[in-house]
């Protein structure tokens, strides 16, 4: 597997609690990661030698600030791109935008604002457009990203990773609970096919917290700092991983057929059907399918 983006999960912390959030960000959650994990993480990232891009994000990375701006500074010493994903509740107005981001400058290629019904009452809120206007002005390349509102016409979506621009919800995580029953479903039978990742040469991973590195989000291949990140991308084979073989042999269907899983007959989308499976496959793969964080919200307000 040769990897050229590498996503931090700086925390699973986030200041808003999302429907359609699918690593069930919120005020509640637990587990971030310190400036000794950052470091360890960047050099075996260095290690792979393969890796041009670390992205920075959650939850909500900008709520442990100092960290994430030595994270960016290590990783910018380091020779990698830089990019960071936030809900931009920072930019309350431009000129506080500009002193949250005037440190960054330079050091951050990709800026992604997420705004939409679900972070703000508005589709562009007001702190996107004042985090816009902000990095504008200070040369740091922006996108927004924005997730449609699931409706009664929907069909189940094959679009993969968020691009900057519309998206379509996946069904997993939060929104498997709070979203799902709002758009048609699908014979559990049609979902043959993971449509959102390449699970045999995926390009980009996740590393959360705890060290967890995530093919996709909740599919562990292993804990990187049990193991470390070259060798985990050396010994991965896909075809035989407990998780990933059956959904490239026949999607999340067949993860219902080879473990003889009980099942709806109709789900939201591949997405949906999946994330169902695995919640009741976590107790047979407690090292894969972790951690709790990725599957409920561990401590109530």
């Amino acid at each position: 597997m040769k990897l050229s983006g590498l996503h931090l999960l700086l925390t699973y912390q986030c200041n808003l609690e999302c429907d359609h959030c699918f690593v069930w960000g919120s005020p509640w959650q637990s587990g971030t990661m310190t400036l000794k994990n950052i470091r360890e993480i960047l050099q075996q990232a260095k290690d792979l030698r393969t890796l041009e891009w670390i992205y920075f994000e959650g939850g909500e990375p900008f709520l442990y600030y100092a960290t994430l701006l030595r994270g960016v500074q290590v990783a910018a010493r380091l020779g990698f791109q830089v990019g960071i994903v936030s809900n931009g509740y920072w930019a309350t107005d431009i000129q506080d935008a500009l002193e949250w981001l005037r440190p960054f400058v330079g050091l951050v290629q990709d800026l992604s604002v997420s705004s939409d019904s679900y972070h703000w009452s508005a589709k562009l809120s007001e702190q996107a457009k004042n985090a816009c206007a902000a990095a504008g002005k200070l040369g740091i390349p922006m996108g927004i990203i924005n997730i449609e509102e699931p409706n009664e016409t929907d069909t189940a979506s094959t679009l993969g990773q968020l691009p900057t621009g519309e998206s379509p919800v996946m069904y997993r995580g939060r929104a498997a609970e709070k979203l799902a029953s709002k758009i048609p479903h699908c014979p559990w039978t049609k979902f043959s096919a993971c449509t959102h990742e390449d699970l045999r040469e995926p390009g980009r991973v996740h590393v959360d917290p705890f060290g967890n590195v995530h093919i996709c989000q909740g599919i562990s291949l292993g804990n990187l700092f049990q193991r470390p990140l070259n060798t985990l991308c050396r010994t991965y084979d896909p075809g035989s991983h407990p998780i990933t073989g059956p959904l490239l042999a026949g999607g999340p269907a067949e993860l219902v057929r080879r473990y003889k899983l009980p099942h709806e007959e109709r789900y939201a989308d591949a997405c949906h059907l999946c994330y169902e499976a695995r919640q009741t496959l976590r107790k047979r793969f407690p090292e894969i399918l972790n951690p709790d964080q990725m599957y409920e919200v561990r401590e109530a307000p």
